[in-house]
């Protein structure tokens, strides 16, 4: 029998609990009225951040080290895909040379995030910066708040 199963009700509830709080850790709070959502693992690369404004939602990906022409932005659906490869560049003769701490990540990536259902597929910009990917998806016109004058 499995020790969870000879606790008594209150710690089963307890158990559920903290099993919520680290869901909501890992996949973010599903109560949030945001629709936009990226799963972060540990060690993720390349480390988001991503924004809405009145006009656009803003994703950066903090990816230092990439030529702009191995990375591959694609939106399909309302799922913005970022995915690439990183060269290593640790020395290739190992008779030689020893790597004593290896904490930069190197190879192939993939990062997906669910954008809102009011951005326009249409109006992407990508940008690749100092070590910055930058992609901006606009508001599709008729979400975007608007002033309306009143006569």
């Amino acid at each position: 029998m499995y020790p969870s199963m000879l606790k008594g009700p209150g710690d089963l509830f307890a158990d559920f609990s903290r099993l919520q709080e680290r869901l909501d850790e890992l996949l973010g709070d599903i109560r949030e009225p945001s629709s936009i959502r990226a799963v972060a693992r540990q060690g993720a690369f390349p480390v988001l951040k991503v924004g809405s404004g009145q006009d656009a939602t803003e994703i950066y990906a903090f990816a230092p080290g990439l030529d702009p022409k191995s990375i591959d932005v694609q939106i399909e659906r309302g799922v913005l895909s970022i995915s690439g490869e990183r060269a290593d560049t640790l020395p290739r003769d190992e008779e030689r040379s020893t790597v004593h701490v290896n904490e930069r990540f190197a190879g192939r990536f993939h990062r997906v995030i669910t954008l809102a259902d009011d951005l326009d597929s249409g109006e992407v910009r990508a940008t690749y910066q100092d070590g910055v990917l930058h992609v901006s998806v606009a508001r599709q016109k008729a979400a975007q708040p608007r002033r309306i004058e009143v006569s």
